[in-house]
């Protein structure tokens, strides 16, 4: 019998799980001897950015949830690896699996590895080549102790081999988060809510922001929403806030007639937007990838990226943190002048399944 523990902390990682943990239930239907066991290390906290999802996403109930959440990246590193250790001795798998490259997925990595037990990474090899961001630096040293390399792109399985990863250890097997989203696109629904009733499908704006560079000094975050609201020809901006974004926002004192801030939004109710809007304007990485399979426009709020992919064959552009240079992209968007998605190799709903397959062929 194969075991597995599978790790989800914040919100990106729980579309990522989803079709994983619902690949190993159809493995377990078929009569496979395997099990896996779910452990939350409660990254994120807030209902909205965790709990709503469980709930969409058909994910059961974890088996642990390790209370992680708070404090500096510091704290929230040790805190996350005091407990998974725990939960390693008291429940070893064959194999740790990690999810793309929030401070959970580092880690539990290292737990993992100081146990002398595999790790698998879904998301391997992306790199952004900037070490300015948490991110990369929790990719790279993932990267750097992980067994097996489940990928995305070409471009990862470069950068892989590039570090000297070898070949058996790197799985093409494409992006989970592209499973979700194609299973769930049937389920989307209109959030609910005085500012959403008037909705007119391709005639708003999504926009997310919430890394440091864009929302953290104020003076930037203003001129930046002033450059949106210039250049969105007075349309409507839908921009589910972050809460560290809303505390400056409301320092500001930015408001427009056509700007609506909200909650965060659920995954169902979020991507009904991001398909029937206009553009979406965003500094997020898995936003780029869902609007690319959509075939929605999309500018990215960075001056780098790990996912080249969706600017090369999807329909993202890399504008970068400098206000001035949002227009001519808007432009372009409103002229209705934007590139078209090109198609992903291997974004087909289908990688989950491709990775279990090779885990419990690998763990049999």
């Amino acid at each position: 019998m194969s075991i597995f523990t599978i790790v989800a902390g914040a919100r990106p990682n729980f579309m990522k799980i989803a079709p994983i943990i619902h690949a190993f239930q159809n493995q377990q239907k078929a009569g496979v001897d395997v099990q896996f066991r779910l452990v939350h290390t409660g990254q994120h906290y807030d209902k909205k950015m965790s709990g709503d999802f469980f709930d969409q996403l058909n994910i059961p109930e974890p088996n642990a949830n390790l209370g992680g959440g708070g404090g500096t990246q510091a704290e929230q590193t040790a805190a996350i690896m005091v407990a998974f250790e725990k939960e390693l001795m008291e429940h070893r798998p064959d194999l740790v699996i990690v999810v793309g490259d929030v401070t959970s997925t580092l880690a539990c990595s290292i737990a993992a590895k100081k146990l002398q037990i595999d790790v698998a990474h879904v998301e391997g090899g992306i790199r952004s080549g900037d070490l300015s961001m948490p991110e990369e630096i929790n990719r790279m040293v993932t990267d750097s102790i992980t067994d097996h390399f489940f990928t995305t792109s070409e471009i990862a399985n470069a950068n892989l081999r590039k570090a000297g990863v070898s070949e058996e250890k790197i799985h093409f097997v494409g992006n989970t988060m592209i499973d979700t989203l194609m299973d769930q696109m049937p389920n989307f629904r209109k959030p609910e809510g005085e500012i959403f009733e008037n909705l007119t499908p391709g005639n708003y704006f999504v926009m997310t922001m919430h890394r440091p560079a864009n929302v953290d000094q104020e003076q930037s975050l203003k001129a930046m929403i002033d450059a949106i609201l210039e250049g969105t020809g007075g349309l409507p901006i839908f921009f589910p806030v972050h809460p560290r974004t809303a505390k400056n926002l409301q320092n500001l004192g930015i408001q427009a007639p056509n700007l609506h801030l909200c909650e965060p939004l659920g995954y169902l109710e979020f991507n009904y937007l991001v398909k029937n809007a206009k553009g979406v304007i965003t500094d997020s990485g898995g936003v780029t990838e869902e609007t690319s399979v959509m075939n929605v426009p999309c500018v990215t709020l960075r001056n780098n990226t790990e996912r080249a992919e969706t600017i090369h064959m999807g329909t993202n552009e890399l504008v970068g943190t400098d206000p001035k240079k949002l227009k001519p992209y808007l432009e372009k968007i409103m002229k209705g002048e934007w590139k078209q998605y090109q198609g992903i190799p291997l974004w087909d709903g289908k990688t989950a399944q491709r990775i279990v397959d090779i885990l419990i062929k690998t763990y049999d």
